[in-house]
């Protein structure tokens, strides 16, 4: 009886040991599998941190961007998630900065690479209106590059973000304007960049009084709507029609019906991208910057369907990455990175 016991106390301790053992095979493999998580994490805090003494510029490296071929101009339309950010690369290697996404943290850090490997002979910036996913990502640009020049809109916002922005171009020394219809940015390569809307420096506030700009070089027409809705993309289209060449800008010829790519207006809301607007441009290739899994539901199926109804082909950021057109002569070229 008692031998028969002691076995089984034997069995007993076995049995614990080895569900010790178990335990810490579990807590070792959890362990493993979240190294990467905890190693991110430090990274991005070590990071964070050290942004608070050292610019965010100076630590993180260029990307390695494909060379731009001589003579040609790229517009780069960045994955910035829900917001918009276009870079525009002159022949000259003049760049032009339109929007700046919202600012947040690996939003900045993308904008912060991808303008260092650009390495702008020129930089001119332009806020086309005052929402924060417009603007959210300009003062660290400013502070991180210092621009030539700042384009800001007519109608601010009252907010320490939005302040804080004033500030830092204020501080950088650039010139500074309003970009309203008929004024123009010229590259020496011939290329140019016409504002079309708004008509004025108090016409609209909000989306509505978003900058639209009309870019042309060899030939090929580049329309970047901004967050104008339908009701603006209606009176542009009934502008056009009272006379031809009503937004012409001096010698630079603009002609809506001559656009070979669109960037979507408002990230494809319903409330933009009306048919009228459409079947005027007739875009070949339309692209909307927008977030994955956004809160607005943006591109909305409506929008998606009148643009494939006219023909374009889309491009969506949140499927494809950063879109990249290139202009040369003879035509153009699309291509995207992937996502990050």
């Amino acid at each position: 009886m008692y031998g028969g016991d002691q076995r089984g106390d034997l069995g007993l301790l076995e049995g614990e040991e080895r569900e010790k053992a178990l335990r810490r095979e579990r807590r070792a493999q959890k362990l493993k599998r979240a190294l990467p998580a905890l190693c991110a994490l430090v990274l991005v805090l070590v990071i964070a941190l050290v942004h608070l003494f050292v610019p965010l510029s100076s630590l993180l490296p260029a990307y390695k961007l494909t060379a731009r071929a001589e003579g040609e101009l790229r517009v780069h339309f960045l994955d910035v998630g829900q917001g918009d950010c276009t870079v525009i690369e002159f022949p000259s290697g003049d760049v032009v900065l339109i929007d700046a996404g919202d600012g947040s943290f690996f939003n900045r850090i993308h904008t912060v690479r991808y303008l260092k490997a650009l390495a702008p002979a020129h930089l001119t910036m332009i806020l086309t209106h005052a929402d924060a996913d417009h603007y959210g990502g300009f003062e660290s640009l400013v502070q991180a590059f210092g621009a030539d020049a700042f384009y800001l809109p007519a109608a601010g916002e009252d907010t320490p973000e939005y302040a804080a922005l004033l500030d830092a171009v204020e501080r950088s020394g650039a010139e500074t304007g309003v970009m309203t219809r008929y004024g123009v940015i010229a590259d020496r390569s011939g290329a140019y960049l016409a504002c079309i809307s708004p008509r004025s420096l108090d016409e609209e506030e909000g989306n509505e009084a978003s900058s639209v700009f009309y870019l042309r070089y060899e030939g090929v027409g580049v329309m970047l709507a901004g967050d104008i809705s339908s009701a603006v993309e209606r009176r542009l289209v009934r502008e056009n029609a009272l006379l031809e060449g009503i937004f012409d800008c001096g010698g630079f010829r603009v002609r809506p019906e001559e656009t070979e790519i669109l960037k979507v207006s408002h990230h494809g809301s319903a409330y933009s991208s009306c048919t009228e607007w459409l079947s005027l441009l007739s875009p070949e290739a339309a692209v909307v910057s927008c977030g994955a899994g956004n809160a607005f539901s943006h591109p909305s199926p409506e929008a998606l369907g009148r643009i494939s109804a006219v023909g374009a082909e889309i491009y969506r950021t949140d499927e494809l990455g950063d879109v990249i057109v290139g202009i040369h002569e003879g035509g153009y070229t699309l291509s995207y990175s992937g996502q990050r």
